[in-house]
């Protein structure tokens, strides 16, 4: 088969079906081409590593512990190479993106992980651990995987500067490896696949694997996101640069003077007799500002300060008909118009002097003044 032809026997083995026909070394189709590029694997890192540091910070709340997910491992690998590197009993998380970029990815995660996540969200240890799940634990797996891939989602909306969104997360389980579901939908996509390996760690509880696991189209498509806006934000830089360097080279370019004519003499003369008569300013000035004069208070007072007044203290008031009063009698509860705690009024000759407080001096009751009225006020109600 060195000639590029095959051999009869190759074709009947191949019509037959008992022979996977490979390219020899020497073929001129033996050349196979890498599905995707270094810059490209360490794009897609680059944005597995943000989304999911920003959903072990979510998965952290949840669970009220700390949470790391170390630094992504990108490799291309097939849909049986998976489940033969990852046999345990598993949950298949089926992620979809809606909005900003379309196409789908899996997590993958054992149930007993699964198990661990759910008992510290219930307020448990995480010390109950199991591979049969049941209902409740299923959804609350699935509520944690919304929270953490919508977190992620939006770490990749700033990354793509566009609005990233995702539809609720789909969570499955299944036994074995060849009926699985991870098996089955896997499938479905075109080979080869981009598989991103993640170490998870809760702390003093959980050190296991997380697999994220993507199509290469939606994988490149990510990528190539990342690096266009790379790309933008690089020429957006380098043309700034430019326009900062054209106006430097402005400012340092020297003036060019016209040489002085008849017509520019003409013209420099008649501006100057345009200008406008200088305008003087000067700050605004005011009469100074006199403090009010205070009341005057009579020059006789000192002859009534030996007038005896009389103090009294009104707790409260209330209005009561003659039959209320009649009705009353030891022990009768009269409920007054001011709350417990609020000042009461001190009434000097029937007129209000001052606000104050109940105390107890020694057994007997006196008062706190704490506030008074304005002394001009007070003459004349003394008046």
């Amino acid at each position: 088969m060195g000639n590029g032809m095959l051999s009869q026997e190759e074709i009947d083995a191949l019509l037959s079906g008992s022979l996977d026909y490979e390219p020899s070394s020497d073929d001129s189709t033996s050349e196979v081409t890498e599905p995707i590029s270094d810059l490209e694997k360490d794009a897609i890192g680059e944005i597995a590593n943000i989304s999911m540091g920003t959903a072990a910070t979510t998965l952290s709340q949840l669970v009220g512990k700390r949470v790391e997910i170390t630094t992504p491992k990108v490799d291309i690998t097939t849909v049986r190479k998976i489940v033969e590197d990852y046999p345990v009993p598993y949950l298949l998380v089926d992620v979809r993106f809606k909005r900003g970029i379309k196409g789908s990815n899996m997590l993958v995660l054992s149930r007993e992980d699964g198990s661990v996540i759910v008992d510290l969200m219930m307020g448990g240890t995480g010390t109950n651990r199991t591979n049969n799940l049941s209902e409740i634990q299923i959804s609350g797996i699935s509520e944690a995987m919304n929270q953490m891939m919508g977190s992620a989602a939006t770490s990749m909306s700033t990354i793509f500067n566009s609005v990233v969104d995702i539809t609720p997360p789909t969570v499955i389980q299944s036994d074995n490896v060849e009926d699985s579901a991870l098996f089955e939908i896997l499938s479905s996509m075109d080979e080869p696949l981009v598989r991103i390996q993640f170490r998870m760690v809760i702390e003093g509880v959980l050190d296991s694997v997380l697999l994220q696991v993507m199509p290469m189209d939606f994988a490149k498509e990510m990528a190539q996101n990342l690096l266009g806006q790379m790309s933008n934000k690089k020429s957006g830089n380098e043309a700034a640069a430019s326009q900062d360097l054209e106006k430097t080279q402005e400012i340092k370019r020297p003036e060019v003077k016209p040489e002085k004519t008849f017509a520019t003499a003409s013209a420099a003369a008649q501006a100057k007799s345009w200008e406008p008569s200088p305008t003087f300013v000067q700050p605004a000035q005011f009469a100074p500002l006199t403090p009010a004069a205070k009341p005057q208070m009579p020059n006789n007072l000192e002859l009534i300060y030996d007038v005896p007044l009389q103090v009294s203290v009104e707790l409260g008031k209330a209005t009561k008909t003659i039959k209320e009063i009649l009705d009353l009698g030891p022990g009768s509860v009269i409920e007054l118009d001011r709350m417990a705690g609020e000042p009461v009024d001190m009434i000097v000759n029937g007129k209000l002097i001052a606000k104050c407080e109940v105390v107890v001096i020694n057994e007997t009751f006196g008062i706190r003044i704490t506030e008074i009225i304005n002394r001009h006020d007070l003459l004349d109600k003394l008046n």
